[in-house]
């Protein structure tokens, strides 16, 4: 058998890191077994669904690198093979039409509450061999009901959760079209499913009792119900429900926050499942380790810092192909061109040790292509003070006379000058730092300078001798 999955998400709202986790496992699922996996909008909450929801989707899922291997699929665009489906059920008498009005059923739940029962459709249009049905009303569009089975049970082998038992008589009959000819959730999924060839149906938990009624309108239709998977919910650090303070954002707030695809998608693998001891895994390991014999069925806790810590890790041992592109977006989001400097991939070698993001890499990496507009006041007044002058000018004088712009040569000047004027070498270097970036931290100096060139080291060293010059106190 293909594997077939499927990631299909409501559009009314952004795709939020729950959902990323349920289409991430959906899509290691179908490669692992070389099947194939879809992406399905299912947007038949016309009221709710909205086109920036639908763009944030596919958005996310194509930064995270999770594109579907079909074109794509709305529901809104199936409701003539709904109809359809819902005609042959209607003459095949696994459906009927409904005339109950909503008053009527309001009434019929109160009463059934009063007597503490559950509430549920009492089956009074349902069509019985012997029942006499009341004469539909005139001006009464009717619903369409399932005739839901109502003796047996239906059993799920859950593939996380493992066995559950629904009896049949706990339910009732779905309403699958509603007056003005929608269809509704429950009984489009089905179609969708069946149709699509879906084999595995991979969700939240919070779908685990749709899916009896679900499998049992697969049954009518004479279809194969597929196997499912309910992933347990994502709580917060706290065990409390996750919300935007635990890490509950849409996706592409993780890009604007620095984090790679890989890295998230590594973050949310591990949200439930193990493979041993492996906390890294390469996107190629995820699709050869990923199984559900080892998805827990309690709930995952997201951890922000954990997310970070495995964002550094993922830095500092990334492709640079794959971070790269990434890196230049988070420039050009601060305004700033990445032409106008060194080559990005040699930047990030020497900043990645240092980064958790590649915010954090952006913000701090400005200097080599945009000129320091002002030093960091703190660090000035410590660095770029009158001691600083002759250091500044020493620097400026060997550098303009190295022919080989190079880090070890580099080194050279900067160890002879520290020499020269009796200097501990961090005593050279810190002025340089703040010179050159602005600030006292940077990657070592050697590299800074090599990186930065030779026209704008020489000139941001001259600014800054001018500036502690003019700083230093009148005699």
């Amino acid at each position: 058998m293909s594997v077939v999955t499927r990631f299909a998400p409501s559009p009314t709202g952004f795709l939020h890191i729950g959902g990323a986790r349920t289409a991430l496992f959906s899509y290691l699922y179908a490669k692992r077994f070389g099947g194939k996996y879809l992406l399905r909008i299912e947007d038949t909450d016309r009221e709710r669904s909205t086109q920036v929801a639908v763009d944030a989707i596919f958005e996310g899922m194509k930064w995270l690198g999770l594109t579907s291997d079909f074109p794509e699929i709305y529901q809104t665009q199936r409701f003539d093979r709904y109809a359809e489906v819902i005609a042959q059920m209607l003459a095949a008498g696994t459906a009927y039409h409904c005339y109950a009005s909503r008053e009527e059923l309001d009434a019929m739940r109160a009463e059934q509450q009063a007597r503490k029962e559950k509430p549920r459709y009492d089956g009074r249009w349902r069509p019985e061999q012997g029942k006499l049905l009341p004469t539909p009303p005139e001006g009464v569009k009717p619903v369409v009901r399932f005739k839901n089975p109502q003796e047996g049970e239906v059993v799920l082998d859950d593939l996380i959760k493992g066995k559950i038992v629904f009896s049949s008589d706990e339910l009732d009959d779905l309403i699958i079209a509603r007056g003005d000819g929608v269809p509704t959730y429950n009984f489009c999924v089905v179609v969708d499913d069946m149709d699509m060839g879906i084999t595995h149906v991979i969700r939240g938990d919070d779908h685990v009792n749709n899916t009896p009624r679900q499998i049992n309108i697969l049954k009518a239709l004479g279809a194969t119900p597929p196997q499912y998977a309910h992933v347990s919910m994502i709580l917060g650090s706290d065990g409390a429900k996750l919300s935007k303070r635990h890490g509950a954002l849409g996706v592409m707030e993780y890009r604007a926050m620095g984090f790679t695809p890989d890295a998230i998608l590594n973050y949310l693998v591990r949200l439930g499942w193990s493979h041993g001891d492996q906390e890294l895994f390469t996107r190629e390991e995820m699709i050869a380790k990923f199984d559900f014999e080892h998805v827990s069925a309690s709930p995952a806790r997201f951890d922000m810092e954990k997310a970070y810590w495995v964002s550094h890790k993922y830095l500092k041992t990334a492709d640079l192909a794959a971070v790269v592109p990434e890196f230049d977006w988070h420039l050009r989001q601060q305004g700033v061109d990445p032409a106008n400097g060194p080559a990005l991939a040699d930047v990030i070698v020497q900043q990645r040790e240092r980064c958790r993001t590649l915010l954090e890499m952006a913000e701090k990496s400005k200097f080599f292509y945009a000129s320091v507009e002002s030093y960091n006041e703190k660090d000035a007044a410590k660095h770029l003070t009158a001691k600083a002058v002759p250091v500044l000018s020493a620097l400026i004088e060997g550098l303009t006379e190295l022919s080989d712009w190079q880090a070890e040569a580099i080194h050279a000047v900067v160890h002879a000058v520290a020499e020269k004027l009796g200097l501990k070498l961090g005593d050279v270097a810190q002025p340089i730092r703040v010179a050159v970036s602005g600030a006292a931290v940077s990657p070592p100096i050697d590299q800074t300078l090599m990186l930065l060139g030779r026209t704008a080291t020489l000139a941001r060293l001259a600014a800054a001798a001018a500036y502690a010059a003019q700083s230093a106190p009148a005699a």
